[in-house]
Parts: structure tokens; sequence; C-alpha cells
């Protein structure tokens, strides 16, 4: 089955091209290759703004074809990343799809969604919409190793409480696992018990996956910084960028007590639900991008 069939929408909407949270293991590292720049530095630096975005986003949805299917904010690079505070898409984006009557979700690392909270809290009265926070890392060390560029573990929880106290249901994507670094127990423990506090109403956990040029990038920083974790690295990546089923297994096994135990429910994203929106039809198993 393609990827594409597993998601739960057909429409994205992405303002920026790379992304300084610098994620050594981010999965859109690729799609920067696309515009002839470099994987790895240039996609922590060289930040493409499609300025004119709320614009043509405005008149997509007013045309007499768009069917108000639920279109996801944070699918390839954060939303919330450093350039929105200059640039500021996301309360046009968020207007222009609220007052067409179209559902949507909003995936980030970035606090500065706090900024919109009171706009993001209005839209979920005029349609159906979920906020996720992606929290993966608890160790402040390894954060600061892996994710340079993004707020930290502490400011991220203080983000899950806020969009509560908006009002909002918060789900938290645990993700990516990484092997041998953050997946024994004690770390996910620790780190769901911490989302478990700040208010999270649910949690999505899975492993890291290591497609394309986004490989040998994480690899690179992984021979700098876990030299030893290589030889283990190749044998789990050696014929897939997933990781294998038995690995996939185990690590279920070891979240769901422990999901269970911080009663955190299943891994579906929460929707705060408005009026349905008028013809809104059954996500079909195809994604799009506009």
């Amino acid at each position: 089955m393609p990827a594409a069939a597993m998601l739960p929408f057909r429409f994205t909407v992405n303002g920026y091209r790379g992304c300084a949270h610098a994620c050594r293991y981010c999965f859109a590292r690729p799609t920067h290759e696309y515009l002839e720049f470099d994987p790895g530095a240039d996609f922590d630096s060289q930040i493409v703004v499609k300025i004119n975005l709320v614009d043509v986003l405005r008149r997509e949805l007013g045309r007499p074809s768009w069917r108000r299917e639920t279109v996801a904010l944070g699918t390839n690079t954060d939303p919330y990343q450093r350039a929105e505070g200059r640039y500021e898409l996301m309360p046009g984006i968020i207007d222009a799809l609220a007052g067409s009557g179209t559902p949507l979700s909003i995936l980030t690392k970035g606090t500065l969604l706090r900024r919109d909270l009171p706009l993001i809290a209005a839209a979920a009265q005029r349609v159906p919409l979920s906020v996720a926070i992606s929290l993966a890392v608890g160790d402040p060390d390894l954060h600061r190793d892996v994710e340079p560029g993004t707020p930290s573990p502490q400011a991220r929880l203080s983000l899950i409480t806020a969009v509560r106290d908006a009002g909002l249901p918060c789900h938290v994507m645990v993700a990516p696992v990484l092997p041998h670094l953050t997946d024994s127990a004690e770390h996910l423990d620790s780190l769901l018990g911490q989302i478990a506090a700040a208010g999270a109403t649910g949690v999505t956990v899975f492993g890291l996956h290591l497609r394309g040029s986004t490989r040998g990038w994480f690899m690179s920083w992984l021979a700098r910084s876990h030299p030893e974790l290589v030889p283990t690295y190749r044998r789990l990546y050696g014929r897939s960028a997933c990781l294998p089923a038995e690995y996939r297994a185990m690590l279920r096994g070891r979240a769901a007590p422990l999901v269970a135990r911080h009663r955190l429910g299943g891994d579906h994203r929460p929707v705060t639900s408005a009026a349905p929106a008028t013809g809104a039809p059954a996500p079909q198993p195809q994604l799009s991008l506009f």
C-alpha cells in the first residue's frame, strides 16, 4: 500500500521549503533537492518562503469544485518554524481555511503557535480542527544535538498546556523514536509521563524512517555523535527505509503499556468539531498538494 493511502487527508499546504529546526532525521530533506538545494545544510539554512501563498490559497478555496476536504498543515516542513515570526503566513492560512468551511489539522514543534491560539480556537468553532505537537526527545543533551533548531522539550511541554488552556484537545507525536537512543522503557516512560502531566489528550508513537537523502545526512550525524551505533543502524536499515517488522513489534509492545499507564488514549488525533462542512466527502487514499 503506498504511504499516501495511509494518510487521513489528501490536501496539504506548506508555506516554507526547508526548515531551520534542522532535525537530523527530518523526512522532508529530499524535497529540497527539487529546488536544486542540498538536502543537508541548505535544508537547514536556505528557507524558501511562498509569500503569495494566502492569496493563492483563497483563490483555490473559492473554486466551485472545492469540496472542503481536510487540509493538513505541517506535513512537510514546520509551519511555525522561525521564519513564520517574520512572514506571518499562518494567520491568513487559518482564516482562509476556516472562512471557506474547510477542516484543518496543524502539526508543529514550534512554540510560535502560541501567538495564534486565539485564532485557532475561534476557527475550531467554525470547522473541525485538530492540533498536534511533535515531541520525541526528552533528554536535553540529545535534543540539542539531534534537533538543534527546535524549542526545548520543556518549551513544547508548556505549549501543550497552553493548547489545552485554550480549550483545544492536544495530540502529541512521539516520533520518530530513535533506536537505542530514545527507545528505552525508561526514556519513553519519563517522556510520556511529562506529556500526560502537561495535559495532552493522546499520543502516537512510531520509529524512525530513513528515506532518500535523509539517510546519508542522519548517518553522518550518527557517525560523529554516536559512532558505536553505526553498525547497529546499518543492520536495522540495511534493506529498507523502515525499521524491521520485529523491531516495530517490539516498540509497540514496549510503548503500549506505558501509554495506557499514563492514560494517553489511542493514537488518533482528536478533532474539535464544529458544524459539519457542507458537502465534505470521506477522505480518499491519495495525497495532493496545492
